[in-house]
């Protein structure tokens, strides 16, 4: 019995797949014209933009206007371009710190400054920190060309009277210090602009001579043990920054509306019972942060969309049974630091918002410090 012998017509096999072939890629570019048009496919391309901007460390507020991703590529380019730019400022800004006008000094070893600093008169800045030195001397007076006196973490125990003789002085920094005064004689300092006594532990008020100083716009005297904001503070027109947290203060002054300029005040942990309705005065106020204090009374106004506030934080009040350990000179300076790390990392998070978000006019949010 013989096999039998099946036979194909080849070239119907081949219509049937080339008709196939031709379905299967009509289908094909459909769905590419359907995710083309497709919100999904949006979606995604701006994901795909925002990892690559947080890649390369560009900050939200850059690509991100009211809440919509530009995506195009010409901004990415201009962004990059930008960064590029401004990583060249750091680096000069670097290479201007290490020039010959600028003197540094760190390390505990150093318990007095060098003889050889007396006859370096042209310096402009100094910047000494992590040392054990205590006394400024007093030939700091000889530095006519002085701008900026940095000086954090150090053991200095008072500043001498010669440092009102630095007319050109425009930022002190004595943060983290075992300050117990500051001298008046720095009200003579008539073009200082920044001033930083955050932290000294021991401070309870500022000389009325500082009320001369018409420049400042930025005061922080946190983590002391002031009881009122000094009146020489009131009386400082230009002031734009105001951290006064972690004090005593029990209350504010009614005329506290005297800061005009005023755009952040920082009052978090102190013993405020209410805040004044003189507060809502301030014009140009848009950061408060009252976290952590005894607030029972609030100016009802304060939540009213008609106030430039843009961020408010009045978590944990009132502060119930609170109970306050004891703890060690260095351990509070180390929780102060880190006080004014996060505070400082999240108001430079602030900062980079441009704009607040069509659909919230306040934040609020909790400081767990």
């Amino acid at each position: 019995m013989g096999h039998k012998v099946v036979v194909f017509d080849i070239s119907v096999i081949r219509a049937l797949w080339e008709t196939r072939v031709k379905k299967h890629k009509a289908w094909q570019k459909q769905e590419a014209e359907r995710l083309e048009k497709s919100a999904l496919e949006k979606i995604k391309e701006e994901w795909n933009f925002v990892a690559e901007c947080r890649r390369k460390g560009i900050p939200q507020a850059a690509y991100c206007k009211n809440g919509f991703i530009d995506t195009s590529v010409r901004l990415l380019d201009k962004i990059e371009r930008s960064s590029l730019a401004r990583q060249s400022a750091i680096s000069k800004e670097r290479d201007k710190r290490s020039s010959e006008f600028v003197f540094e000094l760190t390390g505990q070893h150093w318990k007095e400054l060098p003889d050889s600093l007396k006859e370096q008169t042209h310096l402009k800045e100094w910047h000494i920190s992590n040392t054990l030195i205590q006394i400024i001397p007093k030939y700091i007076e000889l530095f006519q060309a002085m701008r900026i006196l940095d000086l954090p973490k150090n053991q200095i125990s008072c500043l001498p009277a010669e440092i009102g003789r630095l007319k050109n002085l425009k930022e002190l920094n004595v943060r983290f210090n075992h300050l117990k005064s500051i001298p008046p004689e720095l009200g003579d300092c008539e073009n200082l602009e920044k001033l930083d006594c955050s932290g000294n532990l021991e401070l309870t008020e500022l000389p009325f001579e500082l009320s001369n100083l018409k420049q400042v716009s930025f005061v922080d005297i946190s983590g002391n043990k002031f009881s009122s904001v000094p009146i020489c503070v009131l009386r400082m027109s230009n002031l734009q920054w105001l951290d006064i947290s972690n004090n005593n203060l029990s209350d504010l002054p009614q005329d506290i509306d005297r800061l005009r300029e005023l755009q952040t005040f920082l009052l978090y942990k102190n013993k405020l019972t209410y805040l004044p309705f003189a507060l809502l005065n301030l014009k140009k106020l848009t950061l408060l942060v009252v976290s952590g204090d005894h607030l029972v009374e609030l100016p009802t106004a304060l939540s009213d969309s008609s106030t430039p506030l843009k961020f408010v934080s009045l978590i944990d009040n009132p502060i119930e049974n609170t109970q306050c350990q004891d703890e060690t000179m260095e351990s509070e300076q180390d929780r102060q630091h880190f006080d004014k790390e996060f505070m400082k990392a999240y108001i430079e998070d602030l900062k980079e918002r441009e704009s607040v978000p069509s659909y919230a006019t306040k934040v609020s949010f909790s400081l767990q410090l």
